[in-house]
């Protein structure tokens, strides 16, 4: 198996693990934050997408993401360029969800445009093109892809599988 087919197929799976673990949740279960502090389980969702759907469209391919494409900002009224980094805490509590069904469907269109560009990608590419990723500064595209994609969005489902399990919904079936 060469690296393109690795981060498809394991990506693949990452995003499957994500869409089951807030695909039943509620805007209320996905808004609650625990008493000890943290963010919500949206905003670690809402975090995740648009830092893949940043990668995968402004950063590797230099065009508007699937965020700014379809209006989402302004649909969801959430910050337009803004995708959590760097928030203060006030700002991240402001990241809330009403319409979980119509953020889905935003996020299987980033699910859907970050697999047909690694279709389209080379095996060579992924250690000879250098990108810049603000605010981490210049990396490969593999590392963009599989630590900013692949090994970043587990971090998140771990976060979102605590949510509901302090809400009493359970994890992921092992």
């Amino acid at each position: 198996m060469n690296r393109r087919d690795l981060l498809r197929e394991s990506l693949s799976s990452m995003h499957g693990m994500l869409d089951q673990a807030v695909e039943e949740m509620t805007a209320e279960q996905l808004n609650f934050r625990p008493q000890e502090g943290g963010v919500s389980g949206f905003f670690s969702l809402w975090h995740f997408v648009r830092t893949e759907d940043n990668v995968i469209n402004w950063v590797l391919q230099q065009q508007p993401t699937v965020w700014l494409d379809g209006g989402h900002d302004e649909a969801f009224g959430l910050p337009r360029n803004a995708q959590g980094t760097g928030m203060t805490e006030d700002e991240a509590n402001a990241v809330l969800i009403s319409d979980v069904p119509a953020f889905l469907g935003y996020q299987r269109k980033v699910w859907e445009a970050t697999d047909s560009y690694l279709a389209t990608m080379s095996d060579d590419e992924f250690e000879s093109r250098q990108v810049t990723v603000k605010p981490l500064g210049e990396m490969s595209v593999w590392n963009a892809l599989f630590g900013l994609c692949l090994t970043h969005g587990y971090r998140h489902i771990g976060e979102i599988e605590y949510q509901r399990g302090v809400q009493g919904l359970g994890g992921l079936t092992i």
